[in-house]
């Protein structure tokens, strides 16, 4: 029998209606966000590391790394002494199974070539490596950005054929391959008119103009075809219309409206970009004979240094899906509809997003 009206509870007038369970709803979406997270790089980490494990074992004997490389002379009491210490003795599965309780628990052990404790060796590289990736992609924006700005506010014949030249830019860009980019500003720039070094591997900053912008042009071109088509979208949207309707100048509805709008699918390959940063950095260290992560790992895969690699590569994957869950939470706090939406990008529609307690 339905409840009389004196029995149903009073709200106040202008109050908001009372949210059954609203904190702890809220409590429970991003604890299980976070758990998903976490799940996903639990994934990630053992998938990497089981292939990387099998394909460098695929590719020929660790023992010659461990020995001194293709050259050593190693008798075969030395030979059966550095399997049994390092393990090369038992079944495959096991060592496998021991590789991965080593990542499991963080211990990562010693480079076969190196003779040095692999967190050590990847510590030191690290950094040059992140600095290299995070300024490259922070010029990637930059540009993209400025492009896009461009484009949308063009007018006339002239602006019709800087638009044009734009998306030829953009289009060459991406495709255009790393070794050959940096190659080129290496002729341009340290050979022929010698304003930059060649090498990045000192404490000079302007090593880094151009390991940054061979990193960073094929990323921009991306980015900013993203963010321009997104730009030109927002523009014709309704609540543009009506910010204009209300006597807001261009300038103030591209940079309070639109543009905000327009950074978020740009936003969402961010995570990407920096992925893709981190690989590039394998071509461009060695290209510009930089100190880091890529070069490490290049050399670890050359000798076979089955731990070196193994680390040097799910510190890599972990640094992936940290950028990409901080991408995540951008986007929530850039566009607050993905708050309440109800799901994340690349997600299915029975996944919530977590209700974060931040502005809009």
């Amino acid at each position: 029998m339905p409840a009389s009206p004196a029995s149903r509870p009073v709200v106040a007038a202008g109050s908001p209606a009372p949210q059954p369970g609203g904190a702890a709803a809220r409590a429970r979406s991003v604890t299980a966000w976070i758990a998903r997270r976490i799940g996903s790089a639990l994934l990630v980490v053992w998938i990497v590391a089981t292939i990387v494990f099998f394909a460098l074992r695929a590719s020929g004997d660790p023992l010659e790394a461990i020995l001194g490389g293709p050259g050593s002379q190693a008798g075969p009491e030395a030979v059966a002494l550095a399997r049994e210490t390092y393990g090369l003795d038992q079944p495959l599965i096991v060592q496998y199974a021991l590789q991965l309780w080593r990542v499991a628990t963080f211990q990562l052990g010693d480079s076969y070539a190196r003779r040095q404790p692999v967190a050590e060796l990847i510590g030191a590289q690290l950094p040059g490596t992140l600095v290299l990736a995070a300024l490259a992609l922070l010029l990637a924006w930059i540009l993209a950005l400025v492009g896009s700005v461009i484009a949308q506010t063009a007018r006339g014949r002239a602006g019709r054929a800087a638009v044009g030249a734009l998306r030829g830019l953009e289009l060459v860009s991406t495709v255009m391959p790393q070794f050959w980019l940096g190659a080129v500003l290496i002729l341009v720039f340290a050979s022929s008119l010698r304003i930059l070094p060649a090498t990045s591997g000192g404490a000079d900053p302007a090593g880094l103009v151009l390991p940054v912008v061979t990193l960073a042009i094929p990323i921009a071109g991306f980015l900013a075809q993203v963010s321009r088509d997104a730009l030109q979208e927002a523009d014709r949207a309704p609540f543009a219309v009506t910010a204009r309707s209300r006597g807001a100048g261009e300038t103030r509805v591209l940079l309070s409206h639109t543009l905000r709008h327009a950074s978020l699918p740009a936003l969402s390959l961010s995570g990407w970009a920096f992925g893709n940063l981190l690989s590039g950095a394998v071509v461009v260290e060695s290209l510009f004979a930089r100190p880091g992560l890529g070069r490490l790992l290049l050399d670890a895969a050359m000798s076979r240094d089955v731990p070196l690699v193994i680390g040097a590569v799910v510190v890599v994957a972990v640094m992936y899906v940290v950028v990409v869950t901080v991408v995540d939470a951008l986007e929530l706090l850039v566009d607050p509809r993905l708050r309440t939406a109800g799901t994340l990008r690349g997600r299915g529609s029975d996944e919530r997003t977590p209700e974060l307690a931040v502005g809009s």
